[in-house]
């Protein structure tokens, strides 16, 4: 308790009651937390529409650009826009609370409950179904997992300067070779969960049922510290693309930007950096976003 009074983290793991699940809920609600990617954001929001995601709830951090209005467009009914552009501070230690995970832990307990499934991932990651036609349908096996860990399979500049035409997916072909490569930065993971029975969230993951567990897709359960080990790895039904860098010209827009917490400037930078340095390091193609696109369309 001493420890927290005195610490000056940034408070990243809250804990909540779950919210009670509506009669009929189903189908997979993304969560998202946007400033300015208007360049994109229509891109990621078609993916997940035709991947059958039933509705994104958007988190506003202070857009000035057309976000909102491209989502919009691209959603329709299924887009609920809230504003979030804030950073908070606990008012008695003063240490600053995370903006993601705030906004995480509200939607999961005012929207979770109308959902099978939610996930909460970013604009540069992509939720790509590997043996099935649709997101809903690549967990429809998992049975009684509450929580789904997927392992970020990330994707550095791919050799462009600037941002090529054609968007992200069909560009962006070549990622780090070893999604459990242990590299800082590189290996982490994002989760799809039941909201009703989640207790607790952090960014990269959360607890269910008052316990610190997850599955792979394959929907083996381990705890969440196993699961940085080789044996959980599988992309088998679902696989997490995120677009780390983009082009240069991005990548260094993106380290303009800052970091979603209070953290020195070229501390980020560095950090970023090294990031995409262990990416590119060893890379392999991979096409499976755009082959899923070209499977719809057959």
């Amino acid at each position: 308790m001493l420890r927290a009074l005195f610490s000056r983290k940034p408070i990243t793991k809250l804990a909540f009651d779950p919210p009670a699940p509506v009669a009929g809920r189903e189908g997979l609600a993304l969560v998202l937390i946007v400033r300015d990617e208007a360049r994109h954001i229509g891109e990621w929001a078609e993916f997940h529409r035709r991947a059958g995601v039933a509705h994104v709830v958007v988190y506003d951090n202070g857009c000035t650009d057309g976000t909102v209005a491209v989502l919009r467009d691209v959603l329709g009914a299924r887009l609920t826009v809230i504003p979030w552009n804030q950073k908070l501070r606990d008012g008695v230690t003063g240490r600053e609370l995370h903006n993601q995970v705030l906004a995480y832990a509200h939607a999961l307990r005012n929207f979770g409950g109308r959902f099978r499934w939610m996930s909460c991932i970013d604009a540069d990651e992509f939720l790509v179904p590997k043996r099935a036609d649709s997101l809903p349908h690549a967990l429809a096996h998992l049975g009684d997992c509450a929580s789904i860990s997927l392992p970020w399979h990330n994707f550095g500049r791919n050799g462009h300067m600037g941002p090529p035409e054609g968007g992200v997916l069909q560009n962006y072909t070549r990622r780090a070779a070893d999604p459990m490569s242990g590299a800082r930065g590189v290996t982490n993971f994002k989760w799809i969960a039941d909201a009703t029975r989640v207790t607790a969230v952090r960014v990269h993951s959360v607890e269910v049922d008052g316990a610190a567990v997850t599955c792979n897709d394959r929907g083996r359960r381990v705890s969440l510290k196993d699961r940085f080990k080789r044996n959980f790895y599988s992309a088998e039904h679902i696989q997490l693309n995120h677009y780390y860098s983009r082009s240069e010209a991005e990548l260094a827009a993106k380290i303009g930007r800052g970091s979603n917490q209070t953290v020195a400037a070229d501390r980020h930078a560095a950090r970023v950096r090294r990031n995409v340095e262990n990416i590119e390091a060893q890379e392999v193609e991979d096409r499976c976003a755009p082959a899923f696109l070209e499977w719809l369309d057959r």
